[in-house]
């Protein structure tokens, strides 16, 4: 397929490229800056795409050069809008109206100049922290001002692509750990087991839906490859890990125990905090073939990303 992905440099965009990539795909990942632009952990994410995923720098949905690009290409197959405003995404005060501005300012003409050269399906990337996805306490409302976001912008979504004549799906995502994540929960938890000590879950009572990455990513090249071949259903929201964030936190140091040989203790406080709705999860258990993803190699490649990442080097 040809395809045209947003939010490559992001951590799931990073793997969604490069597992369609990998399936032979043609991917075209935009990216809104330049390529000197890009730091940390986005860097390090670009760098370690595979050549075969071509890079557009400075290609904003809104811009000339996107549409222009867009409307020289024939062939389209699907174009998938990963891409998301996370500026202070966990700040009471973010900026939902920047941010649905952000998500959606270009997108009618984005499609215009895509389906007139043979685009006919597009997925969009959901979260479970929105209103109305996933499973849990109702009403199932947002997490918080991202969340809100993240539902406004499926409905501009939703109005540009049947004002195109465009098929849209969703796919929802839940809480992905793995290789080159941003420094969250399992980064504290690695970076306080290789410092000989113990790790603090102060919300273990919340129970939520982790999922490795690479098998997001495996669920995700299967949801596109269905849409594109106009087979797909209307929403994949594939289950990972469900349990409390206690019991997530055990079968992780269990995991990284065996395979680091650390310590990896852990204490599990008293939650007091209940600010979040306490249970949220994604709805769909979808089992994978064990020729497309391995749980225990999963759990390896996390290991090995983490001794490179946080143990000390070895003195001659």
């Amino acid at each position: 397929m040809k395809i045209l992905l947003t939010g490559a440099s992001s951590f799931t965009g990073f793997w969604f490229a490069k597992t369609l990539a990998g399936r032979g795909h043609r991917v075209y990942a935009t990216f809104q800056g330049c390529e000197e632009s890009y730091e940390a952990a986005r860097r390090r994410r670009i760098d370690a795409l595979p050549p075969q995923v071509e890079r557009l720098w400075e290609t904003p949905a809104q811009s000339s050069r996107l549409l222009d690009f867009a409307a020289a290409e024939d062939g389209w197959d699907l174009l998938c809008l990963h891409a998301a405003y996370v500026t202070n995404y966990r700040s009471p005060d973010f900026d939902v109206v920047q941010a649905v501005r952000n998500n959606t300012e270009g997108l009618a003409a984005l499609l215009e100049k895509m389906s007139a050269r043979g685009l006919r399906r597009v997925v969009a990337t959901g979260t479970f922290f929105e209103a109305d996805e996933g499973a849990g306490e109702e009403p199932l409302r947002a997490f918080s001002p991202y969340g809100l976001s993240k539902a406004l912008t499926w409905k501009v979504e939703q109005y540009r692509a049947q004002m195109a004549g465009l098929r849209l799906d969703k796919f929802v995502i839940p809480h992905p750990f793995g290789p080159f994540e941003e420094p969250r929960f399992t980064a504290y938890l690695m970076k306080t087991w290789y410092a000989g000590k113990t790790a603090e879950v102060r919300t273990p009572a919340y129970v939520r839906d982790n999922i490795h990455v690479s098998r997001l990513a495996v669920h995700y090249a299967n949801f596109a490859e269905q849409a594109g071949a106009g087979r797909s259903s209307a929403k994949c929201a594939p289950m990972g890990y469900v349990e409390s964030q206690g019991d997530f936190t055990l079968r992780f140091a269990a995991e990284m125990r065996k395979r680091l040989g650390l310590a990896c203790d852990v204490t599990l406080g008293q939650q007091t905090d209940f600010s979040e709705p306490l249970v949220r999860v994604n709805t769909q258990a979808l089992p994978l073939p064990p020729e497309q993803w391995s749980e225990t190699s999963a759990w390896d490649e996390l290991a090995s990303w983490y001794q490179a990442e946080f143990a000390p080097p070895v003195r001659a």
